[in-house]
């Protein structure tokens, strides 16, 4: 009975419901920038190299025809699947570059909601320095010979 109360107030954490809530969402908005590439980006970017399916592009390296779609072709055997690599290369690339610009608001909104650290007023002067001055000026007024 105790590892499960244990567990509970584990589970109760704000940082790990936190995490859970940030992961949750981070797969969802990975699956939209996932659909963003794939189905926004990468379509005129295979238009520009011949095709309609950059994601498909391979290179047979068993010697089988390349005319065949990917999944069939990696059925026969080995191939370089460069597209699909280059479409997952550019998924990350947005990914991260989204979640650096969140971070990025995330610090500047952050800096605006703290106040500005007030400085700290003076420590006051302890008696016995306040003291040392006191004597100091004297005996510099008392030595000086235009006073005298």
């Amino acid at each position: 009975m105790a590892m499960m109360q244990e567990f509970k107030e584990f589970a109760m954490k704000g940082n790990v419901v936190d995490l859970a809530v940030g992961v949750i969402i981070g797969g969802a908005f990975g699956k939209i920038v996932d659909s963003l590439v794939k189905d926004i980006i990468m379509p005129p970017i295979g238009i520009l190299f011949g095709g309609l399916d950059f994601a498909s592009y391979y290179i047979p390296l068993n010697g089988q025809a390349h005319s065949l779609p990917l999944e069939e072709a990696k059925k026969l055997g080995a191939v370089f699947a460069y597209g699909n690599f280059i479409t997952i290369l550019l998924n990350f690339i947005i990914l991260a570059f989204i979640i650096f610009q969140m971070v990025r608001l995330m610090n500047r909104a952050r800096q605006r909601l703290e106040k500005p650290a007030t400085p700290a007023a003076p420590a006051p002067t302890p008696e016995d320095i306040v003291l040392l001055r006191e004597i100091r000026d004297s005996l510099k007024h008392s030595n000086d010979p235009l006073k005298n």
